[in-house]
């Protein structure tokens, strides 16, 4: 049996372990087939981000913990995902974790030491871009770790999320996945884009000649980490808009929440005047360009 065989048949099988899907409040309208037009995407993204706002004012009030895993294949959309997410919340509530290569000393440590300290506490969503995943992705591919380090990570991960799950934490984790044509088409428009070209490091000049590579590693690592407690979750990203707002649909259905208990705002009255006079200081003012 292949590997995408056997990833396939662990996915049927720990799909009926997972729990019932927990209803939202608004699901994006989303024709399916047609590119979505600018205007459609962003009225449903308006309506999603106003659920997002309830959800994160319920994990406040709740006290809930709530990690979100992003992994996918290079240029698949997983940056402008989470800006989409993040974009009209507290970022004090929703924090996004970016961790850079490990240092010397990080090296040394248990693999998964780095990242704990960054899981969420009461009231907080905690947005990994990319995770502990590297290891069982790029670390493998390049050749970063041993294959027997990836083997130990794959065996240890489980054990390791299901500690997370038992202590309260909603974990999800989706990974972004896009064809090969869109990735190229990506990739190449980073390259005379002033705005983008941070986006094309060296590191992802060389995974890009190894997609089946990476082919191989995701399904090994579907393969083992794919369970009831902590299951994955495949976006299509080819289509970045609608990729987004069916993640966004997806996650609001993944945490239960409610709207927060909230008193009616109304703006108190502003004070009077009185005695203050406007100083005659000289500001430096921005200077007015536009």
């Amino acid at each position: 049996m292949s590997d995408k065989s056997s990833s396939r048949k662990r996915v049927s099988k720990n799909a009926s372990a997972r729990p019932p899907k927990a209803r939202t409040r608004v699901v994006a309208s989303v024709p399916g087939t047609g590119k979505l037009k600018r205007k459609d995407y962003d009225r449903a993204l308006e309506k999603l981000h106003v659920e997002l706002v309830k959800l994160q004012e319920w994990v406040r009030h709740k006290g809930l913990k709530v990690c979100i895993v992003f992994e996918g294949r290079d240029g698949a959309g997983k940056g402008g995902t989470i800006k989409a997410i993040t974009e009209r919340v507290s970022p004090r509530v929703f924090r996004v974790v970016a961790l850079p290569a490990p240092t010397e000393r990080e090296k040394s440590q248990m693999y998964f030491q780095r990242y704990a300290s960054h899981l969420p506490a009461a009231g907080e969503v905690i947005i990994f871009d990319r995770s502990w995943y590297n290891r069982a992705g790029v670390e493998r591919v390049m050749g970063f770790c041993s294959d027997e380090q990836a083997l130990n990570f794959l065996k240890g991960v489980p054990l390791l999320e299901r500690a997370m799950v038992e202590s309260g934490i909603i974990l999800i984790k989706y990974w972004l996945e896009v064809s090969p044509e869109e990735q190229t088409r990506r990739l190449e428009a980073r390259i005379d884009d002033g705005r983008k070209i941070w986006k094309l490091t060296s590191m992802d000049l060389k995974s890009y000649s190894r997609w089946y590579d990476y082919s191989r590693a995701r399904d090994e690592m579907f393969e083992a980490t794919d369970t009831g407690f902590a299951p994955w979750f495949v976006a299509r990203s080819d289509d970045k808009k609608k990729a987004r707002l069916n993640i966004i649909t997806h996650l609001l259905g993944r945490v239960p929440y409610k709207e927060a208990p909230r008193e009616k705002v109304k703006l108190p009255k502003r004070q009077k005047a009185g005695d203050y006079r406007e100083p005659g200081y000289q500001y430096k003012y921005v200077p007015e360009k536009f």
